[in-house]
Protein backbone atom coordinates (compact mmCIF):
# COMPACT_ATOMS: atom_id res chain seq x y z
CA UNK A 1 0.00 0.00 0.00
CA UNK A 2 1.01 3.31 -1.29
CA UNK A 3 2.19 6.23 2.08
CA UNK A 4 -0.09 9.05 2.17
CA UNK A 5 1.12 11.56 0.36
CA UNK A 6 1.14 15.96 0.96
CA UNK A 7 1.01 18.05 -1.97
CA UNK A 8 3.08 21.52 -1.54
CA UNK A 9 2.41 24.23 -3.99
CA UNK A 10 2.92 27.80 -4.80
CA UNK A 11 -1.23 28.79 -4.12
CA UNK A 12 -1.86 29.82 -7.58
CA UNK A 13 -4.67 27.85 -9.61
CA UNK A 14 -2.27 26.67 -12.29
CA UNK A 15 -0.28 25.24 -8.81
CA UNK A 16 -3.27 23.97 -8.19
CA UNK A 17 -3.90 22.15 -11.19
CA UNK A 18 -0.95 21.09 -11.54
CA UNK A 19 -1.10 18.90 -8.03
CA UNK A 20 -4.54 17.64 -10.05
CA UNK A 21 -2.44 16.41 -12.50
CA UNK A 22 0.49 14.70 -10.35
CA UNK A 23 -2.05 13.09 -8.49
CA UNK A 24 -3.59 11.48 -10.84
CA UNK A 25 -0.11 10.64 -13.23
CA UNK A 26 2.12 9.07 -10.79
CA UNK A 27 -1.48 7.38 -8.69
CA UNK A 28 -1.17 9.25 -5.35
CA UNK A 29 -2.88 8.80 -2.44
CA UNK A 30 -3.17 12.30 -1.32
CA UNK A 31 -3.45 13.14 2.32
CA UNK A 32 -3.86 17.20 1.70
CA UNK A 33 -2.22 20.06 -0.83
CA UNK A 34 -0.91 22.62 1.36
CA UNK A 35 -0.14 26.72 -0.18
CA UNK A 36 2.85 28.25 1.39
CA UNK A 37 3.18 28.39 5.00
CA UNK A 38 0.85 26.36 6.34
CA UNK A 39 2.25 23.54 8.31
CA UNK A 40 2.04 19.49 7.80
CA UNK A 41 -0.40 18.21 10.61
CA UNK A 42 0.78 14.46 9.80
CA UNK A 43 4.06 13.64 10.21
CA UNK A 44 3.54 10.38 9.03
CA UNK A 45 2.94 11.69 5.72
CA UNK A 46 5.47 12.26 2.13
CA UNK A 47 5.74 15.71 1.65
CA UNK A 48 6.42 16.26 -2.42
CA UNK A 49 6.54 19.74 -4.00
CA UNK A 50 4.56 20.17 -6.83
CA UNK A 51 5.91 23.25 -9.17
CA UNK A 52 3.89 24.75 -11.64
CA UNK A 53 3.57 23.68 -15.21
CA UNK A 54 1.12 25.39 -17.39
CA UNK A 55 1.24 22.42 -20.06
CA UNK A 56 -0.07 20.24 -17.22
CA UNK A 57 -2.63 22.61 -15.85
CA UNK A 58 -4.20 23.15 -18.95
CA UNK A 59 -4.47 19.78 -19.91
CA UNK A 60 -6.64 19.18 -16.45
CA UNK A 61 -8.61 21.94 -16.93
CA UNK A 62 -9.66 21.29 -20.68
CA UNK A 63 -10.16 17.66 -19.45
CA UNK A 64 -12.71 19.05 -16.95
CA UNK A 65 -14.40 21.21 -19.28
CA UNK A 66 -15.24 18.08 -21.13
CA UNK A 67 -17.53 17.05 -18.40
CA UNK A 68 -18.17 20.01 -16.07
CA UNK A 69 -21.04 22.49 -16.47
CA UNK A 70 -20.09 26.66 -16.64
CA UNK A 71 -21.68 26.91 -13.33
CA UNK A 72 -19.29 23.96 -12.17
CA UNK A 73 -16.37 25.30 -13.74
CA UNK A 74 -17.13 28.45 -11.67
CA UNK A 75 -17.58 26.98 -8.45
CA UNK A 76 -14.24 24.98 -8.51
CA UNK A 77 -12.91 28.25 -9.01
CA UNK A 78 -14.74 30.11 -6.69
CA UNK A 79 -13.65 27.49 -4.13
CA UNK A 80 -10.14 27.80 -4.56
CA UNK A 81 -10.30 31.44 -4.16
CA UNK A 82 -11.61 31.03 -0.59
CA UNK A 83 -8.59 29.59 0.98
CA UNK A 84 -10.42 27.97 3.67
CA UNK A 85 -8.30 24.88 5.15
CA UNK A 86 -8.12 21.39 2.92
CA UNK A 87 -10.25 23.27 0.17
CA UNK A 88 -7.64 21.73 -2.45
CA UNK A 89 -8.23 18.62 -1.34
CA UNK A 90 -12.04 18.94 -1.46
CA UNK A 91 -11.21 20.19 -5.41
CA UNK A 92 -8.87 17.22 -5.85
CA UNK A 93 -11.98 15.08 -4.92
CA UNK A 94 -13.92 16.80 -7.11
CA UNK A 95 -11.74 16.75 -9.77
CA UNK A 96 -11.64 12.93 -9.40
CA UNK A 97 -15.36 12.48 -8.60
CA UNK A 98 -16.00 13.99 -12.37
CA UNK A 99 -13.12 11.85 -14.18
CA UNK A 100 -14.05 9.11 -12.62
CA UNK A 101 -18.41 9.42 -13.83
CA UNK A 102 -17.12 10.76 -16.85
CA UNK A 103 -20.02 13.39 -16.75
CA UNK A 104 -20.76 16.47 -14.58
CA UNK A 105 -21.03 15.83 -11.19
CA UNK A 106 -22.20 19.59 -10.55
CA UNK A 107 -25.67 19.07 -8.10
CA UNK A 108 -24.62 15.74 -7.01
CA UNK A 109 -24.59 16.67 -3.47
CA UNK A 110 -24.83 13.26 -1.85
CA UNK A 111 -21.07 13.55 -2.12
CA UNK A 112 -19.58 15.07 0.37
CA UNK A 113 -17.07 17.02 -1.67
CA UNK A 114 -19.31 18.37 -4.40
CA UNK A 115 -21.51 19.72 -1.81
CA UNK A 116 -18.65 21.07 0.16
CA UNK A 117 -17.74 22.98 -3.36
CA UNK A 118 -20.97 23.92 -4.10
CA UNK A 119 -21.70 25.58 -0.42
CA UNK A 120 -18.46 27.83 -0.60
CA UNK A 121 -18.79 28.32 -4.18
CA UNK A 122 -21.65 30.11 -3.26
CA UNK A 123 -20.47 32.30 -0.11
CA UNK A 124 -17.59 33.62 -2.39
CA UNK A 125 -19.96 34.42 -4.99
CA UNK A 126 -22.16 36.72 -1.98
CA UNK A 127 -18.66 37.86 -1.01
CA UNK A 128 -18.14 38.70 -4.12
CA UNK A 129 -21.68 40.94 -4.94
CA UNK A 130 -21.08 42.82 -1.73
CA UNK A 131 -18.28 44.28 -2.42
CA UNK A 132 -18.88 45.15 -5.57
CA UNK A 133 -22.20 46.87 -4.09
CA UNK A 134 -19.99 48.65 -1.11
CA UNK A 135 -16.44 49.51 -2.35
CA UNK A 136 -16.23 52.72 -2.36
CA UNK A 137 -13.66 55.00 -4.37
CA UNK A 138 -11.80 58.10 -2.83
CA UNK A 139 -9.82 60.70 -5.30
CA UNK A 140 -6.59 60.67 -4.41
CA UNK A 141 -4.07 63.93 -4.97
CA UNK A 142 -2.82 62.05 -8.18
CA UNK A 143 -6.09 62.31 -9.84
CA UNK A 144 -6.95 58.41 -8.87
CA UNK A 145 -9.58 56.49 -7.48
CA UNK A 146 -8.81 54.58 -4.79
CA UNK A 147 -10.58 51.76 -2.56
CA UNK A 148 -9.22 49.55 0.24
CA UNK A 149 -10.90 46.33 1.50
CA UNK A 150 -10.33 43.20 3.55
CA UNK A 151 -12.91 40.52 2.06
CA UNK A 152 -12.93 36.87 3.94
CA UNK A 153 -12.56 35.22 0.63
CA UNK A 154 -9.75 36.45 -2.28
CA UNK A 155 -12.67 38.18 -4.39
CA UNK A 156 -9.97 40.67 -5.89
CA UNK A 157 -9.40 38.25 -9.30
CA UNK A 158 -13.46 37.69 -9.73
CA UNK A 159 -14.63 41.82 -9.01
CA UNK A 160 -12.05 43.00 -12.12
CA UNK A 161 -15.02 43.04 -14.59
CA UNK A 162 -17.64 44.30 -12.88
CA UNK A 163 -15.07 47.63 -12.25
CA UNK A 164 -13.23 48.02 -15.31
CA UNK A 165 -16.71 47.72 -17.20
CA UNK A 166 -18.41 49.97 -14.39
CA UNK A 167 -15.28 52.32 -14.14
CA UNK A 168 -13.56 52.42 -17.62
CA UNK A 169 -13.57 56.06 -17.54
CA UNK A 170 -11.14 56.76 -14.73
CA UNK A 171 -7.67 55.54 -13.29
CA UNK A 172 -8.55 53.39 -10.22
CA UNK A 173 -7.03 50.86 -7.61
CA UNK A 174 -8.41 48.72 -5.55
CA UNK A 175 -6.86 47.36 -2.95
CA UNK A 176 -6.77 44.39 -0.61
CA UNK A 177 -4.98 44.93 2.56
CA UNK A 178 -5.37 41.29 4.06
CA UNK A 179 -3.36 39.55 1.09
CA UNK A 180 -1.16 42.72 0.45
CA UNK A 181 -2.04 43.31 -3.65
CA UNK A 182 -4.28 44.99 -5.59
CA UNK A 183 -5.84 45.88 -9.26
CA UNK A 184 -4.88 48.90 -10.83
CA UNK A 185 -7.12 50.02 -13.51
CA UNK A 186 -5.05 52.55 -16.20
CA UNK A 187 -8.07 53.35 -18.46
CA UNK A 188 -6.89 50.48 -20.64
CA UNK A 189 -6.55 47.44 -18.83
CA UNK A 190 -6.15 46.29 -15.20
CA UNK A 191 -2.87 44.71 -13.43
CA UNK A 192 -1.96 43.36 -10.01
CA UNK A 193 0.12 45.77 -8.04
CA UNK A 194 1.60 45.60 -4.71
CA UNK A 195 1.97 48.90 -2.47
CA UNK A 196 3.65 49.30 0.92
CA UNK A 197 1.14 51.40 3.00
CA UNK A 198 1.71 52.80 6.43
CA UNK A 199 -0.04 51.29 9.40
CA UNK A 200 -1.89 54.38 9.70
CA UNK A 201 -3.95 54.73 6.58
CA UNK A 202 -7.43 55.07 8.32
CA UNK A 203 -5.85 57.89 10.24
CA UNK A 204 -6.98 61.35 9.27
CA UNK A 205 -3.67 62.51 8.55
CA UNK A 206 -2.47 60.19 6.29
CA UNK A 207 -6.07 60.88 4.64
CA UNK A 208 -4.99 64.52 4.06
CA UNK A 209 -1.65 63.30 2.62
CA UNK A 210 -3.48 60.98 0.52
CA UNK A 211 -6.63 62.49 -0.71
CA UNK A 212 -7.73 65.45 -2.73
CA UNK A 213 -9.17 67.89 -0.43
CA UNK A 214 -12.27 68.28 -1.57
CA UNK A 215 -12.94 64.47 -1.77
CA UNK A 216 -12.45 64.83 2.05
CA UNK A 217 -14.78 67.38 2.21
CA UNK A 218 -17.50 65.88 -0.45
CA UNK A 219 -17.23 62.43 2.22
CA UNK A 220 -17.96 64.91 5.59
CA UNK A 221 -21.06 66.67 3.55
CA UNK A 222 -22.14 63.53 2.77
CA UNK A 223 -22.44 62.13 6.32
CA UNK A 224 -24.25 65.28 7.16
CA UNK A 225 -26.56 65.03 4.86
CA UNK A 226 -27.31 61.17 5.38
CA UNK A 227 -27.69 61.67 9.05
CA UNK A 228 -30.25 64.46 8.06
CA UNK A 229 -32.46 62.48 5.94
CA UNK A 230 -32.70 59.80 8.20
CA UNK A 231 -35.81 59.17 9.82
CA UNK A 232 -34.71 57.60 13.39
CA UNK A 233 -38.21 56.24 14.06
CA UNK A 234 -38.30 54.33 11.30
CA UNK A 235 -35.03 52.25 11.16
CA UNK A 236 -35.10 48.97 11.57
CA UNK A 237 -31.63 47.60 12.83
CA UNK A 238 -32.25 43.83 12.00
CA UNK A 239 -33.36 44.73 8.28
CA UNK A 240 -30.26 47.39 8.31
CA UNK A 241 -27.67 44.70 9.42
CA UNK A 242 -28.83 41.97 7.23
CA UNK A 243 -28.88 43.88 4.31
CA UNK A 244 -25.47 45.54 5.12
CA UNK A 245 -23.81 43.54 7.91
CA UNK A 246 -21.57 45.35 10.32
CA UNK A 247 -18.26 44.40 9.21
CA UNK A 248 -19.15 46.22 5.68
CA UNK A 249 -19.58 49.61 7.35
CA UNK A 250 -16.38 50.42 7.23
CA UNK A 251 -16.34 50.93 3.51
CA UNK A 252 -19.36 53.31 3.88
CA UNK A 253 -18.54 57.06 4.31
CA UNK A 254 -21.75 57.47 6.29
CA UNK A 255 -21.11 54.71 8.58
CA UNK A 256 -17.70 55.53 9.09
CA UNK A 257 -16.69 58.04 12.08
CA UNK A 258 -13.17 59.31 10.35
CA UNK A 259 -15.35 61.20 8.24
CA UNK A 260 -16.84 63.43 10.70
Amino acid sequence: MKPSTSLIYDGTFHGLLTCVYTAFEEKLLVYNILPPGIPQTDMFAENIEVFTDEVKAKRVWLGFQKYATQRGQNSIYYAYLSELPKIELDILRYFQHTFNCKTSVDGDFANVHVLKIAQTAKKVGREKHRMEAFVRFQLTKDNIYFSNIEPDFNVLPIIEKHFTSRYSDQQWIIYDLKRKFGLYYDLEKARVIHINFSKNLSSSEEKELLFDTTEIKFQQLWKKYFEATTIKSRINTRLHHQHVPKRYWKYLSEKNPLHN
